[in-house]
């Protein structure tokens, strides 16, 4: 359920406004640039993200009324979501593209990403890794060995709900929920969500209880955590990180690799495959960034539609 906290003939004047420019540019791509369907849809997508961004900022812009200082908050935000370099650099290509084609129409008379060369996004990302990288990578474990089973479950949960490292080794069992396909997740400051879960990640997790943590010796207070090291206590961050260090060594991949590399491929997979902004944001756990809020939660249904639509394990 979504509760607006402006008026309905704001945001439909709002959304007609750039939809009616959106289609300009469009026909203008389509017809006098003679591009091909695939790239005509990748301009669009980025022009959408953009104007998703503006929605969940509240903020009532026209296209034709942008500024630099708006789009350079476009592309803080990315890097929050943690977008890599590239697509945030990718995106940005389209969105110059879309003020190229207002200011060739001379819509509007002066292009307000002209200065975005290099905008500053703020701290460096660790690498993301492509999805054929993250194949590579779950296919050098070793799932004859009990650790194996345990460590494939855990890469599998993090790229296919985009916890962090905390919020992994925190996870309980009471807290995972099969049929309803979510996670319960405990984040920053003790605030939860409910996240999507993949089905490979769900179909590892029972193998791994049904078949290694039943034959762990559990320590008091440890009973409800999933992961478990082989001495029956809760995982730690450390071994995460020295377990994805190794396995990216063994499948040749030379970039600096984290628990947080899967978050941030996780968010760049989703938004490059054409999932909204507002929606990623909601898996993530990220702070709103209104200054009021514009709705309270979105529709689980349509987070699982989301993740099953445009994750690459689906």
């Amino acid at each position: 359920m979504i509760i607006f906290m402006f008026t309905v003939s704001q945001t439909k004047f709002a959304m007609v406004s750039w939809d009616v420019y959106i289609k300009q540019f469009r026909n203008y791509l389509k017809l006098e640039r003679s591009l091909a369907g695939n790239s005509i849809e990748a301009y669009v997508r980025d022009i959408t993200k953009l104007r998703e961004f503006f929605e969940i900022k509240n903020l009532e812009v026209s296209p034709l009324k942008v500024s630099q200082a708006n789009l350079v908050d476009f592309i803080e935000f990315l890097n929050e979501l943690g977008m890599s370099p590239y697509t945030q650099a990718r995106m940005l290509s389209g969105v110059k593209g879309f003020f190229k084609f207002l200011l060739y129409e001379q819509l509007i008379d002066k292009d307000p990403s002209e200065l975005l060369e290099s905008p500053k996004i703020g701290r460096k990302l660790p690498d993301t890794l492509e999805f054929h990288e993250i194949e590579a990578l779950l296919a050098e474990i070793d799932l004859s060995t009990d650790g194996g089973t345990r460590n494939r479950a855990m890469l599998e949960t993090l790229y296919s709900s985009g916890l962090r490292v905390t919020e992994l080794i925190e996870l309980r069992i009471s807290n995972i929920y099969v049929e309803e396909g979510f996670v319960r997740v405990i984040g920053k400051g003790s605030k939860e969500r409910l996240v999507p879960i993949g089905r490979e990640a769900l179909k590892y997790i029972r193998l791994y209880k049904d078949h290694v943590r039943v034959h762990l010796d559990i320590k008091k207070g440890h009973e409800d955590f999933l992961f478990l090291n082989m001495r029956g206590s809760h995982i730690s961050r450390i071994s995460v990180f020295t377990i994805i260090k190794d396995l990216a060594l063994k499948a040749g991949i030379k970039k600096s690799i984290s628990p947080h590399t899967f978050r941030h491929s996780f968010a760049t997979h989703l938004i490059e495959g054409g999932a909204d902004l507002r929606a990623v944001q909601e898996m993530l756990g990220h702070e709103s960034i209104t200054t009021t809020e514009i709705y309270t939660h979105l529709d689980r249904d349509y987070l699982k539609q989301i993740i099953n639509e445009f994750h690459p394990r689906s």
